[in-house]
């Protein structure tokens, strides 16, 4: 193994480069340089220190040549702090619009409350105390999907060598299904809310604007001016077999709030408080309805979808529309659970025109 040196323009410093061939690429820098003539201790302090980590980085590079065609992977090449190894995961595949893997990571970090864990601390009982940490945290899918993105972590963890045998192996995701139905709104319900007056405006076209597009409140909080394309919204979603952001086509009511918010100086469609906020915000608004239903600003999301099942149609659009790549959430989680008029529904039954002998009173 083999360094290069070359004097910098000035011929004060000498940079070492590897020495990998003469193909493009094959001379990456090293990052070290020495003093051509220290002029004082300290300069020459650096040149033997220097030196010495570039003794180090051969041997590192020796080795890795030689590891090659093998199983053997040098100790180096690990990450002391998994949770670096974790980070550095999350930024090679992140992707735009899902933000599951970044928040798993963020949950490991409150879950383990410091900012070091060693890659042998993390066993299967540390796996199953990560999983009731989730579920004792969130409800629904969330924490199945977070420690689904975990599991994808340790599992490429795994064929890189910093375990032998997946300590999430036998730890299966879970979910947390909530006790409580999560309410909708129905079509009149809608109605009733157009017209009725919100303390807070941007709240209001905020919610509406939801209600109408099947945004998340994150999706919504951070929507610019820019993503609007004439009657057109491109979201922040990409979509995993094209590549490409998901368009949305705006309903007239979304439109005519676009206008009014066009104008921003801020570049922001809405100016909206934090997410307790917004939602005490909209639980007043509800209660000055009348409604009577609890609904919270992710009730607008599965309002969408479910009206527009209500009009037949179909599950792969209505998955387009919300981002989903199958259609499996809908058809799981974005549904309606309470008919919407048991009267009507039943009286759907065949009735005689003429009663049986043993109904008659």
């Amino acid at each position: 193994m083999n360094f290069l040196k070359r004097k910098n323009t000035k011929g004060d410093k000498t940079y070492y480069y590897y020495d990998f061939g003469r193909a493009k690429g094959q001379r990456p820098a090293t990052g070290i340089f020495v003093y051509t003539k220290p002029k004082d201790q300290t300069q020459k302090n650096h040149n033997k220190q220097a030196l010495a980590l570039l003794e180090v980085k051969k041997s590192q590079a020796i080795i890795e040549q030689q590891s090659i065609g093998t199983v053997f992977i040098p100790a180096h090449k690990f990450k002391e702090n998994f949770l670096d190894y974790y980070e550095e995961y999350v930024n090679n595949n992140r992707r735009d619009g899902n933000r599951h893997l970044e928040s798993s990571l963020k949950q490991f970090r409150l879950f383990l409350g410091n900012s070091f864990i060693s890659p042998g601390d993390i066993t299967e009982n540390t796996c199953k105390a990560f999983r009731r940490f989730l579920l004792n945290k969130y409800t629904g899918e969330t924490p199945s999907d977070y420690y689904t993105r975990f599991k994808w972590v340790l599992a490429a963890a795994t064929a890189d060598g910093y375990f032998r045998i997946n300590p999430t192996e036998k730890v299966a995701a879970k979910s947390n299904p909530s006790i409580r139905l999560k309410e909708h709104l129905e079509v009149p319900e809608y109605l009733e809310l157009l017209n009725t007056p919100c303390t807070n405006e941007e709240v209001k076209d905020a919610f509406i604007f939801c209600c109408y597009t099947g945004l998340r409140w994150v999706d919504v909080k951070r929507l610019q001016i820019h993503q609007i394309n004439g009657g057109s919204l491109t979201t922040r979603i990409i979509q995993a077999k094209t590549g490409l952001p998901v368009t949305l086509t705006l309903h007239p009511i979304a439109r005519m709030i676009l206008e009014k918010r066009r104008y921003s100086q801020t570049g922001l469609l809405f100016r909206l408080p934090t997410a307790d906020g917004a939602n005490k915000v909209l639980e007043r608004w509800i209660s000055a309805t009348g409604i009577g239903k609890y609904i919270t600003w992710s009730c607008a999301r599965l309002s969408f979808a479910i009206l527009l099942k209500d009009k037949l149609v179909d599950d792969p659009t209505i998955a387009y529309l919300m981002g989903h790549s199958t259609t499996k959430q809908v058809q799981k989680t974005y549904k309606r659970h309470r008919p919407a008029n048991q009267q009507n529904t039943i009286e759907q039954l065949p009735t005689p025109e003429l009663l049986p002998y043993f109904l008659i009173l």
